[in-house]
């Protein structure tokens, strides 16, 4: 199974001697691993294991740590996500299988786990390694070990009261597996804590807070040695910061949620995240948007290519289009010039053959008259000048000669006889084809007076709207603010009038008991038309009941049927006069008036629906995530971790939880103690954490009570620098245990297991 990492392997592992120990810091974050004495660790990477699949050849391969982003083209990592041996700061995860009963094959080129299932009763041999195997596995080797078995003493840190069944499970681990000589444990806080000490930042007496990856530590040392029965945990730590911090980004841009890994989002975390003095106060500074908040206000500009410019035409290209525009006009207008030519010469032609037909029509006698007419097709010698007078208005209209209405009108008024030469002429003396061609003149006779009344009618109904106007701005104008008073009666009237007209055309809005809406209800609900057609239904209804039924043998009773099929609006000839005379006094009134709004539903009915907004093209702005209170709302939850659902202390009230678990008689101790307290921890590095854990504490604390809050030289490597200074030391070799001790003492001796710091 290979592993995959770009950590450098080490070429100077054979130099060092079988004494000196091998130290691990096996944090939930990070995994260290390094020589004692040294100052740092040789191998650092992530503790955590994924287990892709090749997208072509299906092989399962093991990654160990932070995977290349370039993996992503081979293997298919979407399946298998990052898994930790680790759950709140306790390394668990030993075995993979339930109800079954692991058994590690000690062998460095062949390892398997064979598990026993009680369910089938049978042996499964299994190809996965622990979790925790793929990791001292993958350090082990980029430290440079090559052997079958580690011959070096090791110093492993593990949490605060860390259960007996893990610590056995590494023990178990590390000796079988690994062959390693002996085994040291020791709490990595404390040795963060015993590094600083050395170093002069804190005292003997004083409290070590670790905010952890996974958890929140506080463990009260006195004389040196931490006091465990007086330590505090919460599961509260950055973990939980990063994953807050990720969950407010995916909410406030969703759009960019591929952006936001996890990888991604820690590293802003650790370059915006700060603690804010006062929270509250902060947070009503970018609520206010004061300038103090766009000072704090950061953003992170996600890649972004602006769309290409189009640049303006040169003259060239400007003249070379024109002309090519100008051709390809001058080729439409010859077509259209040669299309008109051909419609003229058909005309023409036209006009030549009926003037021909009339001149030949003159000759013939009038009793040969029809005969001629059925060759030709035409019933009189009035369709042929009808049919000649078209012409020659189509061809005037093509040679695009004006309109002489005048003259045409002169020259229809003494026509008009010949036109209609039939109509008074008595029927008994026309032949049956001059009756049909009497009715058809009488039809189009009847048109053109009617056409010319309405045109006339209009003509007049123009004048009189033109009159009505010039009388109303008169009106206006003598009196603005009462034009506009009683245009707003007016107007509010209207709408009363046409509401109450459309309630009780749809019922009133109510239901006859079936919930069908629009259904008839009480007679008052119903217009004139309706009511009349419910009476004429009823007296028909009563008519038939009273004997024989005689309805339909005569014509009136047919007529029953035409009134009750009449529309429904035609007993009101209002309603669209209604309308239109309100649409106008609001438009005017919109012209008039800035502060009238019309009513919704006429306002609804008369403006168009507003179009849909077009997509705008993106910006440089639409890819910028803008981190305001997001910058100090994740890191306060180490302070209230309440926010996430979490029903614990937070870290300034840790502390005194810590002391009071003391219940020491020495006054004082709780002085010292709190004149020392080391912040330590990679969740110790956001900006201001020691002025705000001063605060809180002082807030809990008696009145002049002296306290001192100072960060650790490096929060994140002294725990290792601890560790390996600690193995350093002479007597280092008295504080671990062999193999042969772990089987000889047991598991039970396991949980009493400490080492001294201040030896």
């Amino acid at each position: 199974m290979p592993f995959i990492s770009k950590i450098q392997r080490q070429t100077d592992y054979t130099l060092f001697g079988s004494a000196t120990p091998i130290v691990i810091d096996n944090g939930a974050s990070y995994f260290r691993i390094g020589w004692a004495g040294e100052t740092q660790p040789r191998v650092v990477f992530r503790n955590i294991v994924q287990r892709p699949r090749h997208k072509t050849t299906g092989e399962t391969v093991t990654i160990v740590g932070d995977h290349d982003p370039a993996l992503l083209k081979y293997f298919d990592c979407t399946r298998s996500g990052p898994r930790s041996a680790f759950d709140s700061n306790v390394v668990y995860q030993f075995e993979i299988m339930e109800y079954s009963i692991d058994l590690v094959i000690s062998s460095r080129s062949y390892r398997m786990i064979i598990s026993w299932d009680y369910l089938t009763d049978s042996a499964i041999v299994w190809c996965l390694a622990p979790s925790n195997a793929k990791i001292l596995d993958f350090g082990f080797d980029r430290l440079g070990a090559t052997g079958s078995e580690i011959d070096h003493p090791v110093l492993i840190t593990e949490c605060v009261s860390n259960p007996v069944q893990s610590r056995s499970k590494m023990g178990e681990l590390l000796f079988e597996t690994y062959g390693v000589p002996s085994i040291a444990f020791g709490v990595d806080a404390a040795f963060s804590y015993k590094y600083n000490q050395q170093q002069g930042v804190c005292d003997k007496d004083g409290l070590a807070m670790c905010p952890g990856f996974n958890t929140t530590h506080v463990i009260p040392f006195v004389d040196g040695e931490p006091i465990y029965k007086g330590c505090c945990r919460t599961n509260i730590g950055g973990f939980h910061v990063t994953d807050y911090l990720k969950q407010l980004l995916s909410l406030k841009y969703p759009h960019h949620m591929t952006r936001f890994t996890w990888e991604k989002v820690e590293d802003l975390k650790m370059e915006h995240c700060y603690i804010a003095p006062d929270y509250a106060s902060e947070a009503r500074l970018f609520q206010k948007g004061a300038r103090e908040a766009e000072e704090k206000t950061r953003c992170w500009q996600l890649p972004w290519v602006p769309p290409p410019t189009e640049e303006p035409p040169s003259e060239e290209e400007i003249a070379r289009k024109a002309a090519i525009k100008e051709r390809q006009g001058q080729r439409l207008r010859e077509m259209a010039e040669a299309k008109r030519s051909s419609k003229i010469n058909e005309l023409e032609n036209e006009l030549h053959g009926l003037e021909f037909l009339l001149k030949q029509l003159e000759q013939v006698q009038d009793s040969n008259v029809p005969s001629f007419l059925a060759e030709t097709g035409y019933v009189s010698r009035q369709e042929i000048e009808s049919a000649r007078t078209k012409v020659t208005q189509s061809l005037r209209k093509a040679k695009g000669e004006p309109k002489n209405e005048q003259a045409e009108t002169d020259k229809a008024s003494p026509n008009a006889n010949e036109k209609y030469s039939l109509i008074n002429i008595p029927d008994d003396m026309l032949t049956p084809d001059q009756l049909i061609e009497k009715k058809k003149q009488l039809s189009l006779k009847s048109m053109s007076e009617g056409r010319q009344r309405l045109k006339q009618k209009r003509y007049e109904e123009e004048l009189e709207r033109q009159r009505k106007q010039l009388l109303e701005e008169e009106t206006r104008l003598e009196n603005p603010e009462l034009y506009l008073e009683k245009l707003r009666a007016r107007y509010k009237d209207l709408s009363v009038k046409v509401d109450q007209r459309k309630r009780l055309k749809t019922n009133g809005g109510h239901s006859n008991g079936n919930n069908l809406a629009g259904a008839i209800g009480r007679g008052e609900r119903l217009n004139a038309v309706q009511r009349e057609r419910m009476r004429l239904l009823t007296t028909a209804a009563f008519d038939r009941g009273k004997g024989e039924d005689t309805f339909g043998a005569k014509d009136e009773d047919w007529q029953l049927y035409k009134l009750m099929s009449k529309d429904i609006d035609d007993g009101d000839e209002g309603p669209d006069e209604d309308d239109a005379e309100l649409a106008r006094i609001s438009s005017r009134l919109q012209d008039l008036d800035p502060t009238f709004v019309p009513n919704k539903s006429e306002a609804g009915s008369s403006q168009p629906a507003a179009e849909a907004q077009r997509a705008r093209p993106l910006t440089k702005e639409d890819f910028q995530i803008v981190f305001g209170v997001e910058r100090f709302r994740c890191p306060e939850i180490l302070f209230n971790p309440n926010w996430i659902a979490v029903d614990q202390a937070g870290l300034h009230e840790m502390a005194g939880v810590s002391i009071r678990r003391l219940s020491c008689k020495d006054e004082g101790l709780e002085e010292r103690l709190t004149s020392s307290i080391l912040v330590t921890g990679g969740s110790s590095l956001f900006p201001g954490i020691t002025e705000r854990l001063e605060a809180g504490i002082r807030m809990i604390r008696p009145c002049g009570a002296p306290i001192k809050v100072v960060r650790a030289l490096d929060p994140v490597m002294d725990a290792w620098r601890g560790a390996a200074a600690f193995a350093s030391a002479p007597q280092f070799h008295t504080q671990t245990f062999s193999r042969m001790d772990y089987f000889e003492k047991g598991e039970d001796w396991l949980r009493n297991y400490q080492i001294k710091y201040s030896s």
